[in-house]
């Protein structure tokens, strides 16, 4: 669930990094489409009545606004907004949907009591949504009343797309991602409380917003409007009996009935019999909050149903890790494009992907990823193999309060080290005296764990009660370092154990492959970070014992199960016994990652080759055609006239379009605009990276072609630089200068490297850097030689505050020589603060250029001073007015830009309107300025 909390100002690092897992919460936010401007998007916003509720909306529409087209409901992460989800809902939007996104019940500026999906109350909400969208002439139907419409979203907005699906038939496709099938196996898995989940979950949502009482749900008969007792004055936005629910268990450290049938009520799995729509399901691996087994329930369930279904094992989760935004969004517009659109020729991809580490990116560090995948989903229990465990009965002891807790996953922080688990990198720790491991001899053959492990223990306990947290380890072969795969655990309360009871543990689901001669090391400990343990002290005896099977149990879906016998629900025949002290590993073999391929040189080398001899031959060309110098512009470091570039294959998209401005010599240029703008499009044609589709480049008076002579007096550094990681800085810009074949003396390298103040770290390779280091080199590099045309792209990333200063002196100094500089940036101050001229681009066009001054000072841009904010309705009435550009309201007032009226004029209006004028005059701030002129749109 998407959990946002205030950012802690110093707690320790444990704090920190628990914080951090709320910001990556519910991180299966991803991008549906390219962020590519293509057709221009209407947005309207609305705030729909709902019984109890305001529900604050958003509805996208692209292209021709009459032209039938499906809907698709976006939902957001838990503590999140609408806001959250309006790139997706634009790249769907240009993608022919009409999309509409909403701030769930309590959150963003919807009113209303947070009723974790309540069926009564969010649940409803989506249905009175499809209503709304039933009612748009736009928007397909496939009959009166039923628009065609699919529901996506993650986390908590993954489980509102179940819910819809399970209550209202007119939903004809889901895409629900990192999310939960039964929210009592989540929070409360095995008879165990998940307390540092809940914890955040809980209190983000019982935070109240300053001057904001909690809003009470009116439809709701003998519900107490603010709730009442102990548990009221901490529910914040929470329903008072979810918080009640939670302050009970929280306190007790111990799940309950009511708490369980609460949280089921609440559920997909209540409904899961009746979801039966095509459903592509997103999950991720690590992910401690929501684990693979609750996308293997929701995918067995709805498969069972009779609907399509494709399973989609990510890397990252809501622990962290790699979230695969952009596959993940092409995938779900494939989805919808194909059970909603009804294209049958759109493929939906495999039946089963899961992502597996491939390698590291040796240049900066991070874990590659390649795919496997299956015609079918193998679920967690297919092709199992038993490894054989050993290790005497062991007694250990449940320290006194539970503490010192044994560390496997931290929210924020385990995600990141969980997909390098295959490099031998992982977070683990167990204390001595308690736990206990049984451990298996080193593997003659890889073994490739794809599903989840189950084992057969005898447990008795002092107190007749154990709570344990099983885990297995992939051991390297000194028998000491160990990674804990995706740093899962799973949590088991065991009852009746005085004189001992034998359980079936089914261990996390998990993907990890283990190499040959590691061994598997089973620990059952008696604490875990996350989880509510026992306070009083207890001792714990676990043996190896019973006969196993090789099939995971599913009831819960994700947890250890402490039964006295276990069936499987893998696909295929019943499991076979395996014998006393086996772990039984399931391996999914049917699951494969891609073949390789013939080696590369093989057909490489050929087509290499003429590539090669096709390109000198196509350059030589472009050269000899080059238009001749223009002696007039011989000083002049940089004109574009009427440059133009199309996106491939389109007729009447641009990324530029009919661009012209002039650099002189002196001048430090800021190059600005919204995303999409068309900045990095123009300055890659600068550097002759890509070709302009019309127009002119000229730099010095030379026409800018592929290869250009007169590129060599320009220094860029555009969309990053490229190092050689086992290289040190200072030979990576030595190696960098040798291959331009100019003399070593004209590189100025010690005024660069004083630049980049790496200080030793030069000496050191650059695999080793930082962020702010490598851009700090990559600068560094740009200014070798001294060039007379500095070109810099967000050079500002990954700086701190004191290098951000001296960057900007560095321009203003390169400058003043008689050199130019043109910098582009999203960091408006430090533009206003180093730069003299200043070009601003929306949607690839030239909105205006001019030094500095006068586009902050010198443009009809007023600031209108009021007594009180004016409402909305006024804001837009005044934006409306005759003369006027545009408004919008600020802090202190009103921002407007003239667009023919006078300022007397305005103020005029503005008495005729009632607005509590105070005061009026010009505004100076760039950012406020640059929103102006572009219209808001970044």
């Amino acid at each position: 669930m998407k959990i946002r909390l205030p950012r802690p100002r110093s707690r320790g690092r444990w704090l920190a990094g628990a914080t951090a897992l709320v910001a990556l919460a519910g991180g299966g936010t991803w991008a549906v489409a390219a962020d590519d401007p293509g057709p221009a998007v209407h947005r309207e916003d609305g705030m729909r009545p709902m019984p109890g509720a305001q529900i604050d909306t958003s509805y996208f529409i692209a292209g021709d606004r009459d032209a039938p087209r499906p809907a698709v409901l976006l939902g957001h992460g838990f503590g999140g907004s609408k806001d959250d989800v309006r790139k997706q809902a634009e790249g769907l939007a240009r993608d022919g949907y009409a999309v509409l996104t909403w701030s769930a019940r309590g959150f963003g500026k919807s009113t209303g009591r947070i009723g974790l999906n309540d069926p009564a109350h969010e649940v409803k909400d989506v249905s009175r949504l499809l209503d709304w969208l039933a009612a748009r002439p736009e928007v397909r139907k496939d009959a009166e009343g039923d628009p065609r419409v699919g529901v996506a979203g993650a986390s908590y907005g993954g489980a509102a797309a179940l819910l819809a699906a399970g209550h209202d038939r007119r939903v004809d496709a889901i895409a629900p991602a990192i999310t939960y099938w039964n929210l009592a196996d989540s929070l409360l898995p095995g008879g165990v409380f998940k307390k540092l989940w809940a914890g955040i979950f809980f209190s983000t949502g019982s935070a109240t917003a300053p001057g904001t009482p909690p809003a009470p749900d009116a439809d709701t008969p003998g519900r107490p409007p603010g709730g009442s007792g102990p548990a009221a004055a901490g529910c914040g936005r929470f329903q008072p009996e979810l918080c009640a629910m939670y302050e009970r268990v929280a306190v007790s450290g111990r799940p309950d009935a009511a708490a369980r049938q609460l949280l089921e009520a609440r559920s997909p799995s209540a409904v899961g019999k009746r979801i039966t729509v095509p459903t592509l399901v997103v999950q991720g691996q690590s992910d401690s909050l929501f684990p693979l087994g609750q996308a293997d329930a929701m995918a067995r369930q709805i498969r069972a149903n009779g609907a399509p279904v494709a399973v989609d094992w990510i890397s990252g989760g809501h622990d962290g890790g790699d979230s695969e935004s952009d596959r993940i969004g092409q995938r779900v517009t494939s989805w919808f494009d194909r059970y909603l659109k009804d294209d049958k020729g759109t493929g939906t991809g495999p039946a089963f992907r899961v992502s597996r580490t491939g390698g590291l990116d040796s240049t900066d560090g991070a874990a590659r990823l390649r795919g496997a995948t299956a015609d079918s989903y193998p679920g967690l229990a297919a092709g199992t193999r038993p490894v054989a465990l050993s290790g005497r009965p062991q007694t250990f002891g449940n320290p006194a309060g539970g503490t010192p807790p044994a560390i496997s996953a931290v929210p924020g922080v385990s995600g990141g080290l969980g997909q390098f688990s295959s490099f031998g990198i992982g977070l683990g720790l167990d204390f001595p005296g308690q736990h206990a491991r049984f451990e298996s001899a080193p593997l003659d053959r890889a073994l490739q764990i794809t599903g989840s492990p189950v084992v057969r223990l005898r447990v008795t306990s002092s107190t007749g009660e154990a709570v344990l947290f099983g885990k297995v380890y992939d051991v390297g072969p000194d028998g000491r370092s160990q990674v804990l795969p995706a740093q899962l655990v799973a949590p088991v309360r065991v009852e009746g154990a005085e004189k001992g009871k034998e359980i079936r543990l089914t261990l996390p689901a998990v993907d990890h492959r283990v190499d040959a001669g590691h061994r598997l090391r089973l620990v059952l400990s008696a604490t875990d970070l996350g989880y509510a343990s026992p306070a009083a002290p207890a001792t714990y005896t676990v043996a190896l014992t019973g006969t196993g099977t090789e099939a995971a149990s599913g009831n819960p879906a994700d947890t250890a199960t402490a039964t006295g016998t276990g069936t499987g629900t893998g696909t295929g025949k019943a499991p076979a016994a395996a014998p006393a002290g086996t772990l039984t590993v399931p391996t999914a073999p049917g699951v494969r990652t891609q073949a390789a391929g013939l080696p590369w040189w093989t057909w490489g080398l050929p087509a290499a080759a003429a590539l090669i001899a096709a390109g000198l031959l196509l350059t030589a060309r472009r050269r000899t055609t080059a238009p001749a110098p223009d002696p007039a512009l011989a000083e002049v470091p940089l004109e574009i006239t009427g440059l133009t570039k199309r996106y491939a294959g389109a007729t009447d998209r641009y990324a530029v379009r009919e661009l012209s401005f002039r650099v002189e010599k002196g001048q430090v240029l800021g190059l600005l605009g919204p995303n999409g703008a068309g900045k990095t499009t123009t300055l890659r044609m600068l550097m002759g990276l890509i070709r302009p589709d019309e127009g002119e480049i000229r730099v010095f008076g030379h026409a800018i072609r592929p290869g250009a002579p007169v590129l060599s007096r320009v220094g860029a550094f555009v969309e990053g630089a490229g190092f050689l990681p086992h290289l040190s800085g200072r030979e990576n810009l030595e190696l960098y200068w040798q291959a331009t074949g100019r003399p070593a003396e004209d590189a100025h390298l010690e005024e660069a490297l004083e630049i980049a103040d790496l200080g030793d770290a030069l000496a050191r390779a650059v695999r080793t850097y930082s962020q702010g280091m490598r851009q700090r080199l990559a600068i560094a590099q740009a200014m070798l030689g001294l060039p007379d045309l500095l070109i810099l792209d967000e050079p500002t990333n990954g700086l701190d505050p004191p290098q951000i200063r001296e960057m900007r002196e560095v321009m203003i100094r390169y400058a003043a020589g008689g050199r130019t500089v043109i910098v582009s940036s999203h960091l408006l101050s430090e533009v206003e603060q180093s730069c003299t001229h200043l070009v601003v681009m929306d949607r690839g066009r030239l909105v205006q250029a001019g030094p500095v001054s006068e586009i902050t000072g010198g443009s009809d841009t007023l600031l209108v001073t009021t007594a009180v904010p004016p409402s909305d309705p006024v804001v837009e009435k005044i934006g409306a007015l005759p003369g006027i550009g545009s408004a919008r309201r600020v802090d202190e007032g009103l921002l407007v830009r003239l667009s023919g009226a006078t300022s007397n004029e305005l103020i005029a209006e503005l008495v005729r309107l009632d607005v509590p004028v105070t005061g009026a005059g010009p505004y100076r701030r760039l950012e406020d300025a640059f929103l102006t002129l572009i219209g808001g749109s970044a």
